[in-house]
């Protein structure tokens, strides 16, 4: 099926912070995105293979995976499984990828392979969202030199601003050195508690600090998104009703309505 809009838009979702919920906001919001009817296609970077595991693709239906794709030059396209959500694709990871950080080192053109390959990818898939690891190596390198934008999951706690700084100035790094496109996408506070004072003064904080890239959106710690993962789907799909679910609609919503913008077009439907 052909692509929904002109143009692919490919989100690296970034955070070198672990447990801040960039899998569980990649896999929810590239299923909600799907659910708008858009073709999307995940790549999962992060050698622990969570994004893949959470979309029910088992260890043994990854014997072609990004691992593949960034050491062997495979095209994308073979490496592509299809999941259980109507237009989502992923491009798995497996345990090889472990190793790659370090096979990468002597690799020619190593920060651009993840972008080379994705090239094939573009006009197939409105949206390419990459999973990145909790660090800010190779791998996370090349989802930036891929990326048109960065989405940043930031959950809403004491430290949350100084490792978002930290952030945001390798992102400019990699703007002035690699990929001059790059932009940040937004910052979606995750794992939010209202009950929670620091909370909201944390959110507070940060838009502040970075005023309208913060999404209006918040996801909330919900039990129902916990669970989902364990079952092999995104919590859209295990309980749409719930908190969770209901949030990510309205994240990708609100993303939707932020590239219309910036297209021109008219504004979505509520």
């Amino acid at each position: 099926m052909p692509p929904t809009s002109a143009a692919t838009r490919v989100l690296a979702v970034a955070n070198q912070k672990g447990g801040v919920g960039k899998t569980t906001t990649t896999v929810n919001l590239a299923t909600a995105l799907a659910a708008c009817g858009k073709q999307v296609l995940i790549i999962d970077m992060d050698p622990q293979g969570n994004a893949s595991t959470g979309l029910g693709v088992a260890s043994d239906q990854r014997s072609h995976s990004v691992y593949q794709v960034l050491l062997d030059a495979m095209p994308i396209a073979e490496a592509v499984t299809k999941t259980l959500v109507p237009g989502m694709d992923i491009v798995p990871s497996g345990v090889d990828l472990s190793g790659a950080e370090l096979e990468l080192i002597d690799v020619p053109q190593r920060e651009y392979r993840l972008r080379n390959a994705i090239q094939a990818a573009r006009g197939k898939y409105d949206f390419v969202i990459i999973d990145c690891p909790p660090a800010l190596g190779l791998l996370t390198l090349n989802a930036l030199v891929s990326a048109d934008s960065v989405l940043v999951p930031l959950q809403a706690e004491f430290y949350a601003l100084e490792g978002l700084s930290h952030l945001m100035r390798t992102i400019d790094r990699v703007r002035r050195g690699l990929n001059q496109a790059l932009t940040l996408q937004g910052v979606v506070l995750t794992m939010f508690d209202r009950r929670n004072n620091l909370c909201e003064m944390v959110a507070a904080d940060v838009r502040e600090y970075l005023g309208d890239r913060v999404y209006k959106t918040m996801i909330p710690r919900n039990v129902r998104v916990s669970e989902a993962p364990s079952h092999g789907k995104p919590v859209l799909l295990y309980d749409m009703r719930c908190a969770g679910a209901q949030a990510y609609i309205r994240l990708a919503r609100e993303i939707l309505q932020r590239e219309n913008d910036l297209a021109g077009e008219p504004a979505l439907a509520s």
